[in-house]
């Protein structure tokens, strides 16, 4: 039975942290127009690439009320995966998220004995999960809760842990107290803006996917890498943490995840273009069975392998015939 806003919100909080979420805020379940209007803006400019999935559903990303009828709050949950360990110096790259399991895995299981343990604390309340699945703006809601800020690299940054941060939601219609939003602790840095090889970051806070390494070696459904980006590649195999390297909030503030399953695979920190053009299907399958590098598929890795390989023999990068 609840109890009061501010009882009942601590207890959440307290469930959420000992479940191992390093950040949690809340945030009143409200329409999103400033961010549904500047989603719909980037939407025009195309700067969402051949990712169609993200024009989907905007009116319900707009406003969680859609997705769970009477929905008070909007819990806000980031999970550390950072880990110390470093790519060899002639390894092909790939990003920290990826190291270890796929964190919509072990997110989920995390997040369905979450909603179970508040279900049964809470009955007659309803409470539904997201992470980086369905109708939900995951930055936008870490904001509003008060868990971090967009910075001007477009990921979410806390003055806690940094950036190396896994977004998740629940949606409830527990009526809780609400959390201050963060504000932005950015400054005039530019770091992330001049550090990216591909010009991706096109001004603050607006992020080209078209140009993002990320995008183009791991949601990119194409063939072959666009030549102008092949020489930018940086010896990035899949995805691209060069913003969040980069990034003081990071250098100063990021700690290890205390999560085992996000600690790398070591086999894949010292990876090289033709160990992929030699792996067969079944290869990958097995090697990166759990892994989020699956996400780009046998044939697109195949693909990546193959830039890294043209890249590494471009005279731009000093190789000369």
């Amino acid at each position: 039975m609840s109890s009061g806003k501010k009882t009942d919100s601590g207890i959440v909080k307290r469930l959420a942290s000992e479940k191992g979420f390093e950040l949690v805020g809340i945030a009143e379940a409200c329409r999103l127009d400033e961010e549904s209007a500047q989603l719909t803006e980037w939407l025009s400019r195309g700067y969402q690439a051949s990712m169609q999935w993200m024009e989907r559903n905007t009116d319900r990303r707009a406003d969680p009320r859609s997705v769970l009828n009477g929905a008070k709050s909007v819990v806000s949950l980031g999970k550390n995966y950072y880990t110390q360990s470093q790519h060899a110096d002639t390894s092909a790259k790939i990003s920290k998220y990826a190291w270890g399991d796929d964190y919509h895995l072990v997110l989920g299981r995390v997040l369905k004995d979450l909603v179970a343990e508040l279900s049964e604390m809470f009955p007659g309340n309803n409470f539904l999960w997201y992470c980086d699945t369905g109708p939900v703006m995951d930055k936008a809601w870490a904001r509003r809760a008060g868990i971090g800020w967009i910075g001007k690299h477009t990921n979410v940054i806390s003055r806690r842990i940094g950036s190396w941060v896994f977004l998740a939601e629940i949606i409830t219609d527990l009526d809780l107290e609400y959390d201050l939003p963060e504000t932005d602790h950015c400054g005039s840095c530019r770091a992330c803006i001049d550090a990216c090889p591909t010009n991706a970051i096109v001004e603050p806070y607006l992020l080209d996917a078209n140009k993002c390494i990320s995008f183009l070696t791991i949601e990119n459904r194409d063939e072959a890498i666009p030549a102008e980006f092949v020489p930018n590649l940086d010896s990035w195999l899949f995805g691209c943490d060069i913003c969040q390297d980069v990034c003081p909030w990071n250098r100063k503030f990021a700690a290890p995840s205390g999560e085992p399953a996000f600690l790398p695979r070591e086999e894949n920190l010292n990876l090289k273009p033709q160990d992929i053009h030699l792996m067969t299907r079944e290869e990958f399958a097995g090697r990166f069975r759990r892994s989020p590098v699956k996400r780009t598929k046998y044939e697109g890795l195949q693909r990546n392998a193959r830039a890294l390989s043209a890249g590494s023999n471009s005279p731009e990068n000093g190789c000369h015939s």
